[in-house]
């Protein structure tokens, strides 16, 4: 439970940031919990990340802003383990080097700025940028799938329709075994979304038809009870 400075100084960050949008950045807390924060980071042009959409959380204790947040990030990238804790100066891993006047803000340009580049720490992984851009080209879709984005971020589902997702998945950049098996996997949800909305569209079509057939039958008997 949040204590009232915490929830106070997020309740404020949060208002800040609404005013003032972070580039490249979109995040919000939990409405039935302040101190779980989820966001999403869009991959900076001229990086191998370029495009993508990546989801994850972090979580404040409830002595911030006097103590550091637990990082992750949920959406695969190439660059951190998927919903692993990330250690970051800023993170809970170094809490004698936290600084109080740090924000949610700083937080997430720190973890934007530290994932563009090479260095290797708790939490990252080692991978080609040809694998970097296939994850980027498959974040839409592992995000579509993942309900707690689509209940955190229903706007940004809004262009990841399952034939958008299919084209996403049918990218062939070089990937991995795991990253050939996860597209599989995806491709398998993109086309159980999409044919459920064909069925879907069917049964319309049926609706209308049986609409128009009883609403001739109707006209036939008013029309001969004159």
């Amino acid at each position: 439970m949040a204590s009232k400075a915490a929830s106070k100084r997020l309740t404020k960050e949060y208002m800040a940031i609404q005013k003032s949008p972070i580039p490249f950045i979109t995040t919000k807390p939990l409405e039935e919990n302040v101190l779980e924060w989820h966001y999403v980071l869009t991959g900076p042009p001229d990086t191998p990340y370029q495009g993508g959409q990546y989801h994850g959380k972090v979580i404040f204790p409830s002595e911030y802003p006097f103590k550091p947040p637990s990082i992750r990030m949920i959406t695969p990238s190439g660059r951190f383990k998927p919903n692993a804790r990330i250690c970051l100066s800023m993170s809970e891993f170094h809490p004698n080097t936290w600084n109080p006047a740090w924000s949610v803000s700083t937080i997430l340009n720190g973890l934007l700025s530290f994932m563009v580049g090479d260095e290797e720490t708790t939490g990252s992984v080692r991978t080609t940028d040809a694998v970097k851009r296939a994850f980027a080209s498959k974040s839409h879709a592992y995000n579509y799938n993942n309900s707690k984005f689509r209940d955190v971020f229903p706007d940004l589902c809004v262009l990841s329709t399952p034939q958008t997702l299919a084209n996403q998945i049918s990218n062939p950049t070089e990937e991995g075994p795991d990253d050939h098996h996860r597209a599989e996997q995806l491709d398998h949800n993109a086309n159980g979304n999409w044919n459920w909305l064909r069925l879907g569209d069917s049964w319309s079509k049926l609706v209308v038809f049986l609409f128009v057939c009883i609403y001739l039958l109707v006209s036939k008997i008013v029309a001969r009870s004159y």
